[in-house]
């Protein structure tokens, strides 16, 4: 039985594989709630399953240094305005957001050359954050956060060549990594357990290339 079942997850790959592997490049901007609007950059991978299906996965990078203003306002009311200043240092934030999805794209063509897509994700949203040390804000710490990720979509796509598109697209990204840390002032002797959550839902405009190997 044990040898059937390493068979057939042997030759599942080749079984299901369909016509073309795929691959895209895109570039654009993506603005989250947590941040500023920044650059975007991401490669998505997949099968073509027929002239109007793609299945696959995708991969992205996103980086924004940036002051925390929600943290920010915590501090001051938790701790009092009069450390406001030195609050802004304490709440700088070197963020490294990273999707990893599954995708799906359904397409269908529209005019010569041209096919209006809509594109579906889910996945996992991992947060690589860098952030001040409360006590000693000139030394950077280091935390990871994950959260469940989701994604919906559309654009215009292009044929260039017979294994080539040009796109652009629009899509909604959602999640909401978190996690808590425990601060203690020395001055006052205050304790406060903080929960920081980043809400990295938002817009995204992109560009890119699909190409059909």
């Amino acid at each position: 039985m044990r040898k059937l079942i390493l068979l057939i997850f042997l030759y599942l790959p080749s079984i299901i594989k369909p016509q073309f592997d795929v691959g895209a490049v895109k570039l654009g901007t993506f603005n989250p709630s947590a941040t500023d609007a920044g650059f975007i950059i991401g490669y998505e991978g997949g099968w073509h399953i027929d002239d109007n299906f793609l299945f696959g996965w995708s991969a992205d990078w996103f980086h924004r240094n940036y002051v925390d203003r929600k943290l920010v306002a915590q501090y001051n009311d938790f701790f009092g305005p009069i450390q406001s200043e030195l609050n802004e240092l304490r709440a700088r934030t070197n963020l490294h957001s990273i999707p990893l999805m599954i995708t799906v794209n359904a397409n269908q063509l529209i005019a010569p050359r041209t096919r209006a897509f809509f594109t579906g994700s889910a996945g996992m949203e991992v947060l690589l954050i860098f952030y001040r040390n409360y006590q000693n804000p000139q030394d950077d710490e280091f935390k990871g956060a994950f959260d469940f990720s989701w994604r919906l979509g559309g654009g215009i796509a292009y044929e260039l060549g017979r294994r080539s598109d040009a796109f652009v697209e629009l899509t909604y990204h959602n999640s909401k990594p978190s996690y808590e840390y425990e601060v203690r002032d020395n001055s006052s002797g205050k304790t406060r357990i903080f929960e920081r959550s980043f809400d990295m839902s938002g817009i995204m405009m992109r560009v890119g290339f699909r190409f059909f190997f």
